[in-house]
């Protein structure tokens, strides 16, 4: 069980990415700048909110208070948020307003890397919610702000 949440917490976070860039290359080319930037500027404005998110809030990983070894091995730096879930929730955020089904096997996949990441031991739970939470709200944002301007999907 170990290895499946190693690999997980390691690795997985590429699968929806990858997921999300087949999709983007199947739509008719006609829709990839507005997917594009769409898809951009929620990723920065996520990762924006995620670096004030750590200047605000100090959490110690896991394997520091807690005085264990990780199952995977990290630096002893400010756990809030969590980088790896932070990408697969705004991947998965990003793909659910593109497509609701392709969005949902997202957020699995991001459920699972953020279980995996508290399992290893390199994150606490408030750590990946935190994380999830910037996302989808960066991602909300975004979206109301091209709705004005008629540029993504209603």
């Amino acid at each position: 069980m170990d290895s499946f949440f190693i690999f997980c917490a390691k690795y997985l976070f590429v699968l929806p990415a990858l997921i999300l860039a087949v999709y983007f290359f199947m739509q008719p080319r006609a829709g990839w700048k507005r997917m594009i930037i769409f898809a951009v500027c929620s990723a920065v404005l996520a990762f924006i909110l995620a670096k004030i998110g750590s200047l605000l809030i100090y959490d110690p990983r896991p394997f520091v208070v807690g005085n264990f070894v990780p199952l995977v091995p990290h630096a002893a730096d400010n756990g809030f948020p969590s980088d790896h879930a932070l990408l697969v929730s705004a991947i998965a955020m990003i793909g659910t307003v593109w497509n609701r089904k392709m969005g949902a096997a997202l957020w699995v996949l991001a459920i699972l890397v953020a279980v995996s990441r508290v399992y290893v031991g390199v994150h606490h739970t408030a750590d990946v919610v935190g994380s999830f939470a910037i996302s989808i709200a960066s991602v909300i944002i975004v979206l109301w702000l091209m709705r004005k301007k008629q540029a993504v999907p209603q």
